[in-house]
């Protein structure tokens, strides 16, 4: 069995790359771009054909009974699960525990300040449009609020997004930081569409919701930074003075 290294000889990992304001600015203005077009087709009307035929897609034709199995239908609401609230907050928290614990305060205060500020836009869009839930396919799980858009589809997007943005940077080499943003992309979207599955978003709810959170954690990747490195060097510093020597000894590499 190896011996335990002591603690003062390990190094923790640099950090290897960060996202560009540019990039994420322009990443951020075309999910934006296409949620008012989203938006635009919902108040318009014209997306109402796709949204019932979406709704009704995953549905017997007569019955409008769920068209799978029960197994599958389990699995469909455990998707959905991830993107609650019970599970975002304990996702939420962990992720910042990990942050701080690599001593990677930026990342840990822009994280923060991103899941708070997404959550007031995405409460506040809500409250704006107000949109009733559909009633054109039974709910297979319990849903209130109002519908637009969808609040699972843009915190998922949104949290999980922004956490795969803060620990990408631990790496240089691009292939990791793509499977990482990637995979947190794609388990965001699974966890949009379960919302239609279950018969309690639209369509356009769930894919307005998507790029709005992605929107939002691409937007405030560029415009929180600052803020964030700010607050997190006044911390490093009122800590510097509390215990000389503690900070420097302790800092990120």
């Amino acid at each position: 069995m190896e011996t335990p290294r002591p603690a003062e000889t390990i190094t923790l990992p640099a950090r290897g790359w960060q996202i560009t304001p540019y990039h994420a600015l322009i990443a951020g203005l075309l999910c934006w771009a296409g949620f008012a077009a989203v938006a635009w087709a919902v108040h318009s009307g014209t997306a109402a054909g796709p949204d019932a035929a979406g709704l009704r897609y995953w549905r017997n034709g007569a019955t409008l009974a769920w068209a799978g199995g029960p197994a599958s239908l389990e699995a469909v609401r455990d998707i959905t699960a991830l993107g609650g609230v019970t599970l975002r907050v304990i996702f939420s928290i962990g992720a910042l525990l990990a942050l701080l614990f690599l001593r990677l305060r930026r990342e840990a205060v822009l994280l923060l300040l991103t899941l708070v500020s997404g959550l007031l836009v995405e409460l506040s869009l809500k409250a704006l449009v107000g949109r009733p839930r559909p009633a054109l396919v039974p709910h297979l799980e319990y849903a209130g609020g109002s519908s637009f858009p969808s609040g699972h589809s843009f915190n998922s997007a949104l949290g999980f997004i922004a956490v795969a943005l803060a620990f990408a940077t631990l790496s240089s080499r691009r292939s990791v930081r793509w499977t990482i943003i990637g995979a947190a992309m794609a388990g965001s979207l699974a966890v949009a569409f379960s919302r239609v599955m279950l018969g309690v978003h639209y369509p356009t709810d769930v894919i307005a919701g998507w790029l709005g959170g992605a929107g939002w954690a691409f937007l405030a990747e560029a415009a929180l930074y600052s803020p964030a490195r700010s607050l997190a060097d006044m911390h490093a510093a009122a800590l510097e003075s509390a215990t000389p020597g503690r900070t420097k000894a302790m800092s990120h590499p």
